[in-house]
């Protein structure tokens, strides 16, 4: 059977990251911190070393600067290590001048380096995904199916099918229809999979394991009718019409994805509870980031339930309740904090404008995330705003009801954010 160095493993960076907008400002969709001190590469990369995946290339293109810092930072193996990790971003050549068109012409406009890789099989993952798997597994799926591409497929709720790309598993395990995020009822009964009444169908997890040879012809072919410029969308419709074999890799584990402001919080925001579902330590399989060398944190006088709390920070006489507190984060005396993300800061200090990075004295924050390298001043007052508001002004962003305040902000003293 092969093994898993004949694999490479290709994580999609993603595109502009309007949904995550505007965490997205000066960032990638990959590059945005989650859980404290963690960034969302980290789990696709660290899934793949645990796989004992070693080849891994990112794809980028948008606000790739705070990326391509963190992974070289971070993902470095020694000299007697074959394995590497690199970024492949958006280029012009002879033959191509644009932009990323899609998730497969990104993968298409890098098929020299995936064939300087020299695998056998190639693994595209998403960048902007909250999971743990052994690709191991579907990797011998995919072998002993004897598969030209396999998809992992989740179970779906009823209520949450036209949200997803469903597809149709037979007894076999092969698939043999695709429907990109249908509404139709008569589609959506064709697609049933599942005796589950609750969870009857299958959704693409974004996931796709291809024999190398297949994934070259089908992005090198010259004849489409249409441009195949999308996995979901366009490749794996096409292969399954044409006859190839196209299987489905069943995973029922956590899985989410992080491609909006609401789902970003709301998944921080279940880290802090007893269960969260995601455990980001796991002795056999933990999740890797960059290693950082600082203090425990310092509180004084504080009252906390149900916090997330990242090392390097200073608290002092505050009142923090379900909230993620990320690294350096300093909090002035009597600040009240709730159902809040504080991402925290890349340094101790001030902005070049003088302004001191954290949040001040006396501050009432809830239902918000604020971004790195932040200045609130003091007496600030966030409250909620409802699930439907959206807002674009100067200082603060507001999508889906929770109130952004964006990276390097300074908040003025005194301040009040509300509907």
């Amino acid at each position: 059977m092969p093994k898993m160095n004949n694999v490479l493993a290709v994580i999609l960076g993603g595109g502009q990251g309007k949904r995550l907008y505007p965490l997205t400002v000066e960032r990638s969709k990959p590059a945005v911190p989650i859980a404290g001190k963690y960034r969302l590469i980290d789990i696709p990369i660290s899934n793949c070393i645990n796989s004992d995946i070693y080849k891994i290339a990112v794809l980028t293109q948008f606000n790739s600067v705070s990326l391509h810092r963190h992974i070289s930072r971070t993902y470095n193996f020694d000299a007697f290590h074959s394995g590497w990790v690199q970024i492949w971003a958006a280029e012009q050549t002879m033959t191509h001048t644009d932009w990323y068109q899609g998730t497969a012409d990104a993968v298409r406009k890098q098929l020299m380096e995936i064939r300087s890789a020299r695998s056998e099989y190639v693994l595209i993952l998403a960048g902007d995904h909250l999971y743990r798997m052994d690709y191991s597994e579907m990797a011998q799926f995919h072998w002993d199916k004897e598969a030209d591409v396999t998809v992992a497929v989740q179970p779906v709720p009823k209520n949450e099918a036209s949200r997803f790309g469903l597809l149709k598993v037979d007894g076999e395990g092969n698939i043999t229809s695709f429907a990109e995020k249908p509404k139709d009822p008569e589609v959506l009964a064709s697609l049933v999979s599942r005796d589950d009444p609750e969870r009857p169908y299958l959704g693409s997890m974004g996931i796709y394991l291809f024999k190398t040879d297949v994934l070259v012809d089908i992005l090198r072919k010259d004849n489409h009718p249409d441009r195949l410029d999308d996995f979901g969308g366009d490749i794996i419709p096409y292969l399954i019409k044409q006859g190839a074999k196209v299987s489905g890799y069943s995973f029922d584990g956590y899985w989410r994805d992080i491609g909006t402001i609401s789902s970003f919080y709301e998944t921080n925001l279940q880290l802090t509870e007893a269960d969260p579902g995601f455990e980001f330590f796991d002795q056999r399989n933990p999740i890797f980031t960059h290693p950082r060398f600082l203090p425990g944190s310092r509180l004084s006088g504080c009252k906390m339930e149900r916090v997330l709390l990242a090392e390097g920070c200073v608290i002092e006489d505050a009142q923090i309740e379900h909230s993620v507190i990320g690294l350096r984060s300093i909090i002035g005396k009597g600040t009240v904090i709730k159902d809040s993300i504080v991402m925290g800061a890349d340094w101790y200090g001030t902005l070049r404008s003088g302004a001191p990075i954290g949040i001040g004295d006396n501050c009432h924050i809830e239902h918000a995330i604020i971004d790195k390298n932040a200045c609130i001043g003091d007496g600030v007052v966030i409250k909620p705003f409802p699930a439907d508001k959206e807002v674009d002004h100067a200082l603060y962003t507001v999508r889906d009801g929770v109130v952004v305040i964006p990276k390097h902000t300074v908040i003025p003293s005194g301040t009040v954010i509300q509907p």
